[in-house]
């Protein structure tokens, strides 16, 4: 399967216990098939906080998600279902270490789009940082 230009609707969802908050962004982009999965990639704007920074997820089957961020913040974040990573977090602010705790995730993804989804919890030096449901439709642009 060649490269595709989307359309990319993010839906995310963050909370820490007393606080919720939610946004929504479309933005465009590219996805192709891997021999493992998908790869979904896009440039980050203003509206998100990355502007200068082109971002990647790689997504193998419904167990894994691996977030590439490059430019003026670098960042990897894996996303892998009942398991827990540390991931070094860039932001325009500095880098810190974070531990991501999966909980789900669920991929409808196909060659011509569709959905993923998924739940983590951030750590940053064992304190509750925030829980988060990002939901994710890839349509053909």
């Amino acid at each position: 399967m060649e490269e595709k230009n989307v359309l990319i609707t993010f839906k995310t969802k963050q909370y820490d216990g007393n606080l919720s908050e939610e946004t929504e962004i479309i933005t465009g982009g590219q996805f192709f098939k891997t021999d493992d999965g998908y790869v979904i990639s896009y440039d980050e704007t203003e509206a998100t906080g990355f502007d200068g920074c082109s971002t990647t997820l790689t997504v193998t089957g419904s167990d894994k998600v691996v977030l590439n961020r490059t430019g003026a913040a670098q960042s990897q974040l894996i996303i892998d279902k009942n398991k827990k990573h540390y991931c070094r977090y860039g932001t325009p602010y500095g880098a810190i270490q974070m531990g991501i705790q999966t909980g789900d995730i669920k991929s409808t993804l196909g060659d011509n789009g569709g959905d993923l989804f998924f739940k983590y919890v951030i750590d940053v030096e064992a304190s509750l940082l925030g829980n988060y449901e990002v939901s994710i439709n890839v349509t053909e642009a």
